[in-house]
C-alpha cells in the first residue's frame, strides 16, 4: 500500500489504468436507460471544476467547500474536482432541516458552497434574503458557487446555537472552465513537536457533522492521512477488482459514503448511484441492485438491510445465485445469528463482515469476517460476533472507569492512532496518537471485543442496570419479528417497537421475551409499526419513534386528570390489558377477573401499580395488595374510594370482592378453578353419547358404547386407527374390537355413517390438481377470522339425527363447531385468547376440552359451546388434552411446566406434576398396556407418568426441545426432536432406536395398525418419512416445503387395494401418498401456510390453514394414475 496518498491520487492512479472502464452508473429506476461515465469522463469533468474553483476561491490556509446536491451521475466528478483544488468537500443534504444545515455551515465556518443547479431555488428559499447571484451557471458542470458575504466572515467560533440568524451568502457567478492543471499536492505533514495541525495545506479531505443522535452534532474535519488507510485496507480485505460494482448506499453526510465511493474509484470498479427516493423503496432498490446492475459489494447499516424484508433478503440479496460477493454491515449492532440463518440461503456464498467505528475517527476502526460455518443450522445459536481486528493505522483500547486498560472483562472503547486523527468542532491542533472516547461498551475475552451497547443506552429499571440493546437483540431473535427498536421514553417507560412478520400476537411475543431476558428488561409496551423510521444516516430515528409513541396515545402525562368513576374504569381496563399484553383483545374484562389468574405475576403487578399511580397523580395506599388479591372490580373500588370518595357508596375490596385461590397448598395456587355460572354437574354426564372421535396422527376413540361401534373392516375403511384403551372397553386392537362388537341397532347406524362417509362427493366445486389417482376438490371452507394452527377434531355420533361435526379453534380466540357434510357453522364460542390446542372429546360425549393462550383449560358443552368449567394453569396452554376412556379424567400440559389431571365432572384437579424444567407444548399420550401417560417437554424430557397417581415412572433426557407429541402402541412410544431424530422407547424406558432425518422434527409421529405398525413422521427437511418399528427407513417422500403436521393413514372407498397417507407441508400443499410405497397419489394447494394436521373421515379430509380458514376437501378416486 502506498503511503501518504490522498483520495484524489488514489482515483487518478486507477483512472490512468482503466480510463475506458465504466466508473459511475446513475439509474433513476424509472424505465429509462441508466446514465454512465467512464473514468476518463469523470476525471475530465473534475479537472474543469477544479480550474473554475481555483479561479474563484481564495486559498488562504485550509480551504473547505460545501456541496449542496442530491446523488447523481456527476457526483464523483464534483467531489474529485473539489479535492483537486486542493480543498476539503463538505456535503450538505438538501433534505436536511434548514436549521441544521445553517448550523453546520456556520459552525464549520464555510466560505464557499457549491449548489446543484436545479437546487438553487431550494437553497435560496432556505436562506431567503441573504444572498443573490447575477449570472447563469455553467450547464455542463451543473453547479453554482456561492460565497459567504464579507460582513459575516468574522463569525464567533463559539456561536453554536442553531436559533441564530442564518449566515448570508452571495453568488460569485459562472463556473467557466479554464484549462489549468492543478499543481501536484504535497502529502500532509504534522506540525513540529508531534502534533497534527488542521491548518496544514492540503491536509483535509472532507468535513462532516455527526448525526446528533447521542448529543449535540459535532463538526468533524477528516485529513487524508486518517481516511486513506481505511480505503486501502478494506479494498484489500474485500479483494475489490475492476470487475466489481459497488453501491453508494450511505448519504454523503455519513462518512461510510467516503469508503463506498473511493474503494470503487480507487480499484477501477464501478459505483452505482440511485436517487434517494429509490433507497426508500425496497422492491425497486433490490431490482436495481441485483437484477439490473448486479452489485457485488454492499456496505450498509443493519437497519437499511432490514428494509428489504426477510423474503427479499433470502430470495434476492442473499440467495443462492446472488451477484453479491461482499456484505459489510456497520453503524449499528450486528444482527443476531438466528436472523442470518433465516435470511441466508443455504447455498449462498456471500462473505459477511461486521464493521465498527465512529465518525469522530472516520470511518471504520475494526473489521471481522464472519466464518461461513457460523451460518450452518447445527452451529450454536449463541455464538457472539466480535468487533474484529483493528484496521490499518488504527489503535483500539478498552479502559475501565478509572482509565486503566482492560485485558479481560468489560470497559469502554477508545479509538485513535498515530495519524488516525480527526478534528472536532474548534480543535486546530492535536497530539499524534490522540485516542477518542466512543461511549461504546464491550466485553473483552481472549483478546476479542464483544459489543455490549452504548453508554447512552444504559438504564436503571426496577433497581437493575442494563443496556436496552440487549432487549433489542433478544426481540430480533424471535421469529415473529422482522425488525425492532427500543426506547427508554422520558426515562419512565421501556417501549419496544416491532415491525411484525406475518401474524404477530403481542401476548405470545411478551411471553417469549420473558424466557429470554430478565424480568426487569421486559418492555412496558409493544408498539407495532410498518417500518422503522431512519435518520439521514440510515440509522433508527429514536426521536421519531418517541413522537410515534406519543401520537398513538401511549404517553400518559403525570398531569393528566381523571374526570370521574367512568374514566377510571375505562383507564383501569386499558392498563390491565396493556400490562398483561392483551391490548389486541377487544372483549371486556369480567368484573371478577383476578390479575394473577389472568396471566399476571409479581413484576407485572408492580408495573400496573406504577401505571395506576401515574394515572392517579398521587400515591394510592394499599394498591399493590389490592392488585395481588382483589378482582379488577375490587382494584377499581379501592382506587375510587381514595380518588373520588363522594361518588356513591363504595365497597372495599375486602367485602365481597377479595378472592382467595382455592387449593390444598401453595403449590396448588396455579391449580385454582373458577365457577363461572350455574352449570350442570355430574348429571350432565348421566347420558352417555356413543360416538367416534378422530384427531390428528390417527388418534381414534370410540366412546361409551364399544358394542355399538364399527366392525373392524369398517373402521379401517374410514381411516381410523383403534387406540390403546383400558381392557374394560375391549378396544385395544382390531381383533379385540371384532370379538366384542355387539348391538345391532347402533351398529347399523355406525355402518350407515361409514357408508355415507365413503360415498364420493361431487367434486365440481373447484378445479384441482390430480397427481396420481386421487382427485382433491373443495367441499367447503369456514372462515374463523384468524390463523388456524390447531388440528381439527372430527366427531361422528351414533344417533341417526345428529350430524358429524368438526371442532376447531383459531387465533381469533374462537372455537367453531362445523357440520362435516355442509360446512355450516353450528355454533361459535369466543374464549379468552388465541387457540392452538386441538379439542378433545369427553368420555360422556357432552363436553369438549381445549387449552387457550390465556392459561385456561376450557370445558365446553359440545352441543352449544357454553362454558361448563374453566381451570386456571400458570401459563399458556398449547397442549391438547387426552381423555382416559376408563376414568374420564382429562390430561393436559401447560407452558407453566406442569402436567394436569382434571376431573371435569367434579370440576377439580386430581393431581399435577412438575415436568422438571421445560414447558409442555405437545400433547400427552395415553397407553393402557401398561397404563402409562407419556408427556414430552421443551426442556427435552420424555416422561412416563402413572395416570392414577401422577408419579413419574421413568424419564429420559433427549437434550433438545420436544415440540412433537409422543405416540404409542402396545410395544413402544415414539417422539420427534428438534435435533432431527425420531426416538423410540420401550414402555420400560429403554431407548430402542432412533432414526435420523436432516432437519428438526416438529411433526408428531403417526402409528397405525393399517400399515403393519410402521411409523410415519414429517421433518423440517421437507421429507415425509416411513420407517419400520425397528427404525429402518422404508421410504421417504420429498414435499415442497417443511412438514410440521402429523401424517394420517386411511383407507377409503374406491381404493381398498391400497392404504393411503395424508400429509401437509407448510407451504399449504396437501399430499395423498401411497402408505406402502411413498408415491404421490394426489395433491392440492391451499392458499396459505399450514401448520395444522389433517384428519380424514371416509372421503373427507379436514385441515386448518393460516389464511384464517378451515378446509374440507373431498377425496375422489380417479381409477388410474395420471401423470
Amino acid at each position: 500500500m502506498a503511503a501518504g496518498m490522498t483520495l484524489q491520487e488514489l482515483v487518478n492512479q486507477a483512472a490512468g489504468l482503466h480510463s475506458d472502464r465504466k466508473a459511475v452508473w446513475f439509474d433513476e429506476c424509472s424505465g429509462k436507460p441508466p446514465a454512465c461515465y467512464t473514468y476518463a469522463a469523470v476525471v475530465q469533468l473534475a479537472v474543469e471544476l477544479t480550474a473554475c474553483l481555483q479561479k474563484h476561491c481564495q486559498q488562504q490556509g485550509k480551504c473547505e467547500i460545501g456541496l449542496y446536491c442530491y446523488p447523481g451521475i456527476n457526483l464523483p466528478s464534483w467531489i474529485l474536482g473539489i479535492l483537486q483544488v486542493p480543498a476539503a468537500y463538505s456535503p450538505i443534504d438538501p433534505d436536511a432541516p434548514p436549521v441544521l444545515s445553517t448550523y453546520f455551515m456556520r459552525k464549520s465556518n464555510l466560505q464557499y458552497v457549491l449548489v446543484e443547479n436545479d437546487k438553487v431555488n431550494k437553497f435560496q428559499m432556505s436562506h431567503a434574503g441573504w444572498f443573490c447571484h447575477g449570472s447563469s451557471p455553467a450547464e455542463h458542470i451543473g453547479l453554482t458557487l456561492f460565497q459567504r458575504s464579507s460582513s459575516s466572515t468574522d463569525v464567533n467560533p463559539q456561536a453554536d446555537k442553531v436559533k441564530r440568524k442564518y449566515e448570508p451568502f452571495r453568488a460569485v457567478g459562472d463556473l467557466q472552465p479554464t484549462n489549468i492543471t492543478h499543481p501536484a499536492q504535497t502529502e500532509g505533514k504534522t506540525s513540529s513537536g508531534g502534533y497534527m495541525d488542521v491548518g496544514q495545506k492540503c491536509s483535509l479531505a472532507y468535513v462532516l457533522h455527526t448525526s446528533g443522535t447521542t448529543g449535540t452534532p459535532k463538526i468533524v474535519r477528516v485529513p487524508h492521512e486518517c481516511i486513506v488507510p481505511n480505503i486501502q485496507h478494506l479494498q484489500s480485505l474485500f479483494e475489490v477488482t475492476p470487475e466489481d460494482v459497488l453501491f453508494l448506499a450511505s448519504p454523503l453526510t455519513f462518512d461510510p459514503s467516503v469508503v463506498e465511493l473511493f474503494i470503487a474509484l480507487a480499484s477501477g470498479a464501478s459505483i452505482l448511484i440511485v436517487p434517494n427516493t429509490i433507497k426508500m423503496m425496497p422492491v425497486k432498490l433490490s431490482a436495481a441492485l441485483f437484477h439490473h446492475h448486479h452489485v457485488t459489494v454492499l456496505q450498509a447499516t443493519p437497519t437499511l438491510l432490514r428494509r428489504f424484508g426477510a423474503h427479499t433478503i433470502k430470495s434476492t440479496v442473499l440467495s443462492a445465485d446472488t451477484s453479491l460477493r461482499i456484505l459489510a454491515l456497520g453503524g449499528e449492532a450486528f444482527p443476531v445469528l438466528s436472523l442470518w440463518r433465516s435470511w441466508k440461503h443455504k447455498e449462498n456464498r456471500t462473505s459477511i463482515f461486521n464493521l465498527y467505528g465512529i465518525t469522530e475517527v472516520s470511518s471504520w476502526a475494526t473489521c471481522y469476517k464472519i466464518p461461513e460455518e457460523v451460518f450452518s443450522a447445527d452451529f450454536r445459536t449463541d455464538f457472539p460476533v466480535p468487533l474484529g481486528s483493528p484496521l490499518l493505522g488504527t489503535k483500539v483500547e478498552v479502559r475501565d472507569a478509572s482509565g486503566s486498560a482492560v485485558l479481560e472483562g468489560e470497559g469502554q472503547v477508545f479509538i485513535g492512532g498515530e495519524e488516525r486523527i480527526c478534528f472536532l468542532d474548534d480543535e486546530t491542533s492535536l497530539p499524534l496518537g490522540t485516542m477518542r472516547e466512543t461511549g461504546d461498551f464491550v466485553r473483552v475475552h481472549s483478546g476479542e471485543l464483544f459489543f455490549l451497547g452504548r453508554k447512552d443506552n444504559q438504564i436503571k429499571r426496577h433497581g437493575k442496570r442494563f443496556n436496552i440493546e440487549a432487549l433489542q437483540q433478544a426481540a430480533e431473535d424471535l421469529h415473529q419479528v422482522e425488525a425492532c427498536a427500543v426506547i427508554w421514553h422520558q426515562q419512565e417507560k421501556l417501549i419496544l417497537f416491532v415491525v411484525p412478520r406475518d401474524d404477530l400476537e403481542e401476548r405470545e411475543m411478551l411471553q417469549e421475551l420473558q424466557k429470554r431476558v430478565p424480568a426487569y428488561a421486559v418492555p412496558d409496551q409493544l408498539v407495532l409499526i410498518e417500518a422503522l423510521p431512519l435518520t439521514l444516516h440510515g440509522k433508527v430515528d429514536v426521536s421519531e419513534l418517541s413522537r410515534i409513541y406519543q401520537e398513538r396515545g401511549g404517553c400518559r402525562r403525570r398531569d393528566s386528570k381523571l374526570r370521574g368513576a367512568e374514566d377510571l374504569w375505562a383507564s383501569l381496563q386499558y392498563l390491565w390489558k396493556a400490562v398483561l399484553g392483551v391490548l389486541g383483545d377487544d372483549t371486556g374484562i369480567p368484573r371478577d377477573a383476578l390479575f394473577l389468574g389472568s396471566g399476571g405475576d409479581s413484576l407485572k403487578a408492580l408495573r400496573l401499580h406504577d401505571e395506576l399511580e401515574l394515572l392517579a397523580g398521587k400515591a394510592v395506599p394499599g394498591l399493590l395488595e389490592a392488585i395481588l388479591s382483589c378482582s379488577i372490580e375490587g382494584v377499581y373500588r379501592h382506587i375510587l374510594q381514595i380518588l373520588f370518595p363522594d361518588e356513591g357508596k363504595l365497597m372495599n375490596c375486602d367485602s365481597g370482592v377479595k378472592r382467595k385461590p382455592s387449593g390444598k397448598s401453595g403449590e396448588e395456587l396455579h391449580g385454582k378453578h373458577i365457577r363461572l355460572k350455574a352449570e350442570r354437574g355430574l348429571e350432565a354426564a348421566a347420558e352417555f353419547v356413543p360416538l367416534i372421535a378422530i384427531s390428528r396422527g390417527n388418534h381414534f376413540l370410540s366412546l361409551n358404547a364399544i358394542k355399538s361401534f364399527l366392525q373392524p373392516r369398517s373402521a379401517a375403511e374410514v381411516g381410523v386407527e383403534l387406540p390403546q384403551q383400558p381392557a374394560s372397553l375391549h378396544a385395544a386392537t382390531a381383533g379385540v374390537l371384532r370379538s366384542h362388537t355387539q348391538g345391532c341397532g347402533t351398529e347399523k347406524r355406525i355402518l350407515a355413517a361409514v357408508k355415507q362417509a365413503n360415498e364420493a362427493s361431487s367434486c365440481s366445486a373447484q378445479r384441482s390438481h390430480a397427481a396420481a389417482g386421487v382427485h382433491l376438490c373443495l367441499r367447503w371452507k369456514s372462515n374463523t377470522g384468524k390463523c388456524v394452527d390447531a388440528s381439527p377434531l372430527v366427531v361422528v355420533p351414533a344417533a341417526e339425527a345428529t350430524p358429524a361435526l368438526v371442532f376447531v379453534g383459531s387465533h381469533s380466540h374462537t372455537v367453531q363447531a362445523i357440520d362435516l357434510e355442509s360446512g355450516e357453522v353450528i355454533w361459535e364460542r369466543p374464549l379468552g385468547d388465541r387457540i392452538e390446542s386441538s379439542a378433545c372429546m369427553s368420555k360422556c360425549g357432552h363436553f369438549l376440552v381445549v387449552g387457550c393462550y390465556d392459561g385456561l383449560v376450557y370445558v365446553l358443552q359440545s352441543s352449544d359451546g357454553e362454558v361448563h368449567w374453566t381451570f386456571v394453569t400458570g401459563d399458556t396452554v398449547k397442549s391438547s388434552a387426552v381423555v382416559d376412556p376408563g376414568s374420564g379424567v382429562a390430561y393436559i400440559g401447560s407452558h407453566d411446566q406442569h402436567l394436569y389431571a382434571l376431573d371435569i365432572y367434579q370440576k377439580e384437579c386430581v393431581w399435577k406434576v412438575h415436568c422438571n424444567g421445560g414447558a409442555v407444548f405437545s400433547s400427552p399420550c395415553l397407553s393402557s398396556f401398561p397404563h402409562h401417560l407419556y408427556v414430552a417437554t421443551l426442556g427435552g424430557l420424555l416422561l412416563a407418568v402413572n395416570p392414577v397417581t401422577g408419579n413419574t415412572i421413568w424419564k429420559s433426557s433427549l437434550g433438545k426441545p420436544l415440540f412433537s407429541s409422543p405416540h404409542c402402541n402396545e410395544h413402544c412410544v415414539c417422539v420427534g426432536s428438534v435435533d432431527g431424530n425420531l426416538y423410540c422407547y420401550t414402555h420400560t424406558g429403554e431407548k430402542a432406536w432412533h432414526f435420523a432425518t436432516n432437519g428438526p422434527v416438529f411433526s408428531s409421529p403417526c402409528i397405525s395398525s393399517l400399515t403393519e405398525q410402521e411409523v410415519f413422521v414429517g421433518s423440517h427437511d421437507c421429507f415425509v418419512y416411513c420407517c419400520s418399528m425397528e427404525g429402518q427407513l422404508l421410504w421417504k417422500f420429498k414435499a415442497t416445503s417443511s412438514v410440521y403436521g402429523a401424517p394420517f393413514v386411511f383407507q377409503s372407498d374406491g381404493c381398498k387395494d391400497r392404504i393411503l397417507l395424508a400429509a401437509v407441508s407448510t407451504d399449504g400443499r396437501v399430499w395423498i401418498l401411497n402408505a406402502k410405497t411413498g408415491t404421490a397419489e394426489g395433491a392440492e394447494k391451499l392458499p396459505g401456510e399450514v401448520f395444522s394436521s389433517p384428519v380424514v373421515w371416509g372421503t373427507k379430509l379436514v385441515v386448518g390453514c393460516r389464511n384464517d380458514y378451515v378446509y374440507c376437501l373431498d377425496l375422489c378416486v380417479t381409477g388410474k394414475k395420471t401423470s
